[in-house]
């Protein structure tokens, strides 16, 4: 079996197995009755690193990247390049970010921690976009010093800031404004980025105002704009609405003399986690060409959970099967600390066993949950599925992205291991926390102990 060759028009996760024959996705599929990662059962890493478990495939990761890389170089179109810089807060992993940038991923970072995890997986400053709203300092300084490709710039006391701190270094600081162009995703609420209300970035309207301003201060070099209106877009018409409010900015702002060079576009592709149908990666270039492509400039996208997402699961272990007199609950040993995304979100992730079922056996109705003290800590309500039994293993399917990047330790609950696979080999790519390496994380001043 070749454990790369899978349906390039599919970008989904484990999404909806059982429906589909139980025939995986990718890295994940089942072979003689067994869930594999490529080509490693995932019962064998289960019983090398234990449970809660992340274990990523390689193969998928990297099919992913290519694919969206891919479709942009085979689209004609006007704009000068195109640069891929993945969004690091989608997945932090040193093995994750160091697999992309051996395929030429730049990196998109919203923190002085995800530039260093960038920095350290080898991508160069040159690669890097630095984004988010509450830039520090520190941060700031950081990341002139160190030479990044941009700055984008949210808000006026940021813009002053990046000023004042690239004067008094006596650099050139490289920047571009994140405009909010007042479109709505259409996706979850908390994870809309593009609408008025948003906090991100300068009110579309107030766009000209800003650059003036821009230009009016020392040491700043305004060579871009960017965008992003959100997560998990399943629909190309925000997009095109968005990017076509952004077109006709640029061409204003040029008018006015200002340079745009650079068109930051964001990330936001969405993935099957249900019945969801993603974006074609070839219609989303082909949309791009159409609108941005005649503006002949570099665009930069931040691609994320449409590479992250698909590429991992979160093993876990049935601890109980509790049948109450109204409900009846799977307890897993993974909980919400482990993967917050169904409690913070309700989002539905695919939850599938190891042995694959023969149709044979009757399907039950099951809350499936976590053993933190909260009644949030649910993976599912009301899922169908075959009745476990204490000890049996299940995957939770397409949790590479905003899995472990938002875990805790809640209830005093250790970071799970994570794996990762490529072939028929398979590493432990961050080590299970202990309950001491917790506790020992604390200090209690002496005073306290009087």
């Amino acid at each position: 079996m070749d454990i790369t060759d899978f349906d390039d028009d599919d970008d989904g996760g484990l999404a909806s197995l059982i429906d589909q024959g139980l025939d995986g996705y990718g890295g994940f599929r089942y072979i003689e009755g067994e869930l594999y990662v490529e080509k490693v059962p995932l019962s064998i890493i289960a019983a090398a690193v234990g449970t809660p478990t992340y274990v990523y495939s390689r193969q998928t990761l990297i099919k992913s990247y290519q694919k969206l890389k891919q479709a942009m170089e085979a689209v004609p179109a006007k704009h000068k390049s195109v640069r891929l810089c993945y969004a690091i807060k989608a997945n932090s992993n040193q093995a994750v970010i160091t697999t992309l940038a051996q395929q030429g991923a730049g990196a998109d970072v919203v923190s002085l921690g995800e530039m260093e995890r960038a920095l350290a997986a080898g991508i160069p400053p040159e690669k890097i976009v630095f984004s988010g709203v509450g830039k520090t300092h520190g941060e700031i300084h950081r990341a002139l010093g160190l030479g990044v490709s941009q700055i984008n710039v949210e808000s006026e006391p940021e813009l002053r800031l990046i000023s004042k701190i690239a004067t008094g270094m006596g650099i050139l600081a490289p920047i571009a404004v994140r405009i909010n162009p007042d479109v709505d995703a259409k996706t979850h609420e908390k994870i809309s980025t593009g609408r008025k209300d948003d906090k991100f970035g300068i009110d579309i309207d107030q766009a000209s105002a800003f650059y003036q301003l821009a230009a009016s201060l020392p040491s700043l070099k305004i060579q871009g704009i960017a965008v992003h209106i959100g997560s998990q877009l399943t629909d190309l018409a925000p997009f095109r609405a968005a990017f076509m409010r952004l077109a006709d900015c640029v061409r204003d702002l040029r008018r006015q003399g200002h340079d745009i060079s650079h068109i930051d576009l964001g990330g936001g592709l969405g993935v099957r986690y249900q019945h969801e149908t993603p974006i074609s990666n070839f219609d989303y270039a082909e949309m791009i060409a159409n609108v941005i492509g005649p503006l002949a400039a570099d665009i930069t996208l931040e691609p994320g959970r449409s590479v992250a997402g698909p590429a991992g699961v979160l093993l876990s272990r049935v601890t109980y099967v509790k049948k109450g007199a109204d409900r009846q609950f799977v307890i897993l040993d993974a909980a919400m600390n482990d993967l917050l995304r169904p409690a913070l979100y309700d989002a539905w992730h695919d939850i599938v066993p190891l042995c694959q079922p023969d149709g044979r056996q009757e399907i039950v109705t099951f809350d499936v949950v976590g053993p933190v003290c909260e009644s949030g800590d649910k993976f599912a309500s009301d899922r169908p599925m075959i009745e476990p039994e204490p000890g049996d293993l299940v995957a939770i399917g397409t949790a590479g992205a905003y899995g472990s990047a938002m875990s805790s330790n809640y209830n005093t609950r250790p970071l799970v291991a994570e794996v990762m696979v490529d072939g028929d080999r398979f590493a432990l790519v961050r080590p299970r926390q202990s309950v001491d390496d917790i506790i020992k994380a604390d200090h209690v001043p002496d005073w306290a102990r009087e």
